[in-house]
């Protein structure tokens, strides 16, 4: 039986001697590439951090101290070091682990961090309850994979730091290969010599003898503090840290277990704000990730474990139409530029960028910033276009709303995994921009349905220039296109099938409206919807905002109105058309078809869009049903009453 096999529980790391330690740090390598390669998901910042979270588990005592990672997708080893090895074979998959910390899955789990730059925030607050109830236990924060770029983990710094008595012990993951390798004892003994309470003391002695000396005496205490000062600025090179207050040790080998245990006793001992900054190689210990120069296999799919070679089939993903149009539009507008929150290859601007590397500004894993910022490139007369995640978006709503739309300026957001992402869980599915993006004033939304409407949605949203545009597309492989068969108004009629008991000049039974890629399956359950005899519309808005008043003629003509989007049932597509009608005094009831307002599990897409009936069958079910059966009020406010 192998080491790994025998940890159940963090108490088994500690008591394992040092000598053992490199073996169980290759089981764990072997262990993740051979179980992340069959299901996908972060590879490479996991291996970089095995040492690093063995040294964690034996210095401190999980779950007494609390571990805190940021982000989340860098707690692998944290999971098999806490006795959760064998839900690995599904990992991020139903029934499976999840891909970030999760407090159902462990005690050990004491956030679920997967948005960046948050710990820091829980660990200060973590501290100050400690301090009030006087809760034994240290709070340790892993902080790396860029989450510092974020300004909210600057604020939390700040605050930190003015706790001087109020241990925090924040350990940087520095893999962005920024600083040049250290030698690790040199490192150790500094962190020994500026943590030895001893040190301190005497310090604090010469500064308050000296200066009563004569004036050779504050000159000396001078050239003391001139030295001393003179070897941090020249051996550690995040010196600002310890101008804000902190106290700073490092760097640290970040793959050297005996250093990082002694570096991270000396922080825990200390009794003050400390940050142990590790210098660690993102992808350690698998040829393919560490030779990767993309992202060293941050995230990949399945893969073969033997080459890193992806198992996936070749396929056209929404991300790679979007770039290629943005180089297209590139190539023709000198005013377009853009700006990515450190995502510049996973939301499609690579290709942008090699072709216009002048005009794209990466600014860290900062939201809120990458909104105003674009905000002042609008002012200074250029068209930002701003891609980021949909789900992170919800970060920077303030800035989209105050910042841009108050001001009426010409940016562009696009959002990629927009709607059911799946295998990330709860905090990735883009399931709330249609909603909360409703509330604000001039700000138009597009919603494709497949790659001719992407490419064309993207022209009409750059060419707006008296407002923002949001352009949303889910995560995935395109498809096939959808072709109109007319147009009404703005909107594309996909499908239009009579009634067979249609009375001469009586509405027909149902209007679909299809959001973006909703449209597909709209189609399909429409086929099935006419099979019944029933007459059925489908119309894609395409602008899910605002809507197309052509569309208040449509709901007339028809005794049913079902709207279908991959978002939240509250406050989206389906609400606004509601509201669209009841504001017209138009009383065709309207059906919304969306996901449930709850955080969802992660599952594979077409698993949860299955569980929230959001298939074509579920919904041609549930359509045949209200028409031809008694529609009365359910639980979720879905159905009402239908008048013949």
């Amino acid at each position: 039986m192998g080491l790994l096999e025998k940890i159940r529980c963090p108490a088994d790391v500690r008591a394992l001697g040092p000598e053992e330690l490199p073996d169980l740090a290759a089981e764990i390598r072997e262990f993740l590439v051979d179980a992340v390669s069959r299901t996908g998901g972060h590879i490479g910042p996991n291996l970089g951090v095995v040492e690093l979270t063995i040294a964690l588990h034996r210095v401190f005592e999980s779950p007494r101290d609390r571990l805190l990672f940021d982000t989340g997708h860098q707690a692998y080893v944290h999971k098999l070091l806490t006795g959760r090895q064998e839900g690995f074979r599904l990992l991020r998959q139903r029934g499976g682990l999840s891909g970030y910390p999760s407090r159902a899955e462990s005690e050990h789990d004491i956030i679920e961090n997967s948005h960046a730059s948050t710990a820091l925030s829980y660990a200060d607050g973590l501290a100050k309850a400690n301090a009030l109830r006087g809760t034994d236990g240290k709070v340790v924060a892993l902080v790396g994979d860029g989450a510092l770029t974020g300004g909210m983990a600057w604020e939390a710094l700040n605050n930190i730091a003015a706790g001087e008595k109020r241990p925090v012990v924040i350990v940087v993951n520095d893999n962005g290969r920024s600083y040049s390798p250290t030698i690790g004892g040199f490192a150790s003994h500094l962190a020994q010599l500026r943590l030895d309470p001893g040190y301190e003391n005497a310090m604090g002695i010469v500064k308050r003898v000296m200066p009563r000396a004569p004036v050779a005496g504050s000159a000396v205490y001078e050239a003391l503090h001139a030295l001393k000062k003179g070897l941090k600025d020249a051996f550690t090179p995040q010196a600002m840290f310890e101008d804000l207050g902190l106290k700073y040790v490092g760097p640290i080998d970040g793959h050297d277990v005996h250093l990082l245990e002694e570096a991270l006793r000396s922080a825990r001992d200390f009794g003050a704000p400390v940050i142990v900054h590790c210098v660690t190689k993102k992808g350690c210990g698998y040829r393919p990730a560490e030779s990767n120069a993309e992202d060293c296999f941050h995230g990949p799919g399945a893969f073969d474990p033997a080459t890193g070679t992806t198992l996936a089939g070749a396929s056209t993903s929404w991300t790679e139409v979007f770039g290629t149009e943005m180089v297209r539009l590139g190539a023709e507008r000198s005013d377009l530029v853009a700006i990515t929150a450190a995502m510049l290859h996973p939301t499609g601007l690579a290709r942008f960028a090699d072709a216009y590397p002048d005009r794209v500004f990466d600014v860290g894993i900062a939201e809120q910033h990458a909104a105003t910022s674009a905000a002042g490139l609008a002012v200074g007369g250029l068209h930002p276009v701003v891609a980021m995640y949909a789900t992170f978006l919800n970060r920077a709503f303030d800035q989209v709303l105050m910042d841009v739309a108050l001001h009426r300026l010409p940016v562009t957001f696009v959002l990629d995994r927009a709607g059911v992402t799946g295998s990330d869980g709860p905090s990735h599915n883009g399931m709330w921009d249609l909603s909360i993006l409703q509330v604000v004033p001039g700000l138009r939304i597009a919603a494709p349905r497949d790659a001719g409407r992407l490419r064309q949605l993207m022209r009409e949203a750059v060419a707006v220039d008296d407002g923002p545009t949001v352009v949303r597309f889910p995560k995935g492989s395109v498809g096939a296109d959808t072709e109109a068969i007319d147009r009404m108004g703005e909107m594309d009629v996909l499908l239009r099938k009579p009634g067979l008991s249609r009375v001469a000049g009586g509405p027909e039974d149902v209007l679909i409206v299809a959001v973006g890629a909703m449209a597909g399956p709209c189609v399909e359950a429409a086929s099935l919807v006419a099979a019944h005899g029933l007459g059925v519309t489908v119309v894609d808005p395409r602008w899910a905002k605002p809507l197309d008043t052509e569309l208040l003629g449509a709901a007339r003509r028809h005794r049913l109105v079902a709207t279908v989007e991959d978002n939240g049932r509250v406050g989206g597509v389906g609400d606004a058309v509601a509201r669209m009608l009841r504001d017209a005094e138009i009383t065709t009831p309207v059906v919304t078809f969306g996901l449930p307002q709850t955080f969802l599990d992660h599952a594979k897409r077409e698993e949860i869009l299955g569980d929230a009936g959001l298939t074509p069958q579920g919904i041609a079910q549930e359509i045949t049903r209200l028409v031809h059966g008694p529609m009365t009020a359910t639980d979720d406010g879905r159905s009402a009453s239908l008048h013949a």
